[in-house]
């Protein structure tokens, strides 16, 4: 049986994450605060960061950069898109 969360960023009742994404507080409030659709979008979000910043994800400054745009994206008002941005076309 699924774990049925209230998700703040969907705004819904969705099905809940299996386990925690990682240790620590904040692992914990997303695991009790956000669904796994809203989970899986902001994965997809952070890779679009990861590629369009040019970031190396176990560097210090890219996972400070990381954690405050995922707490903007899931608890927040929503991150921002890069400058000059273009999504890719839909195939």
């Amino acid at each position: 049986m699924s774990r049925i969360v209230n998700c703040v960023k969907l705004g819904t009742e969705a099905e809940g994450l299996d386990a925690p994404p990682f240790p620590g507080e904040a692992g914990k409030r997303i695991f009790e605060n956000i669904s796994k659709q809203a989970w899986q979008e902001w994965l997809r979000h952070q890779t679009m960061l990861i590629n369009e910043h040019r970031l190396m994800p176990f560097e210090a400054q890219a996972k400070q950069f990381l954690a405050q745009e995922r707490e903007k994206y899931l608890f927040g008002p929503g991150a921002a898109l890069p400058e000059g941005y273009v999504p890719p076309k839909a195939g």
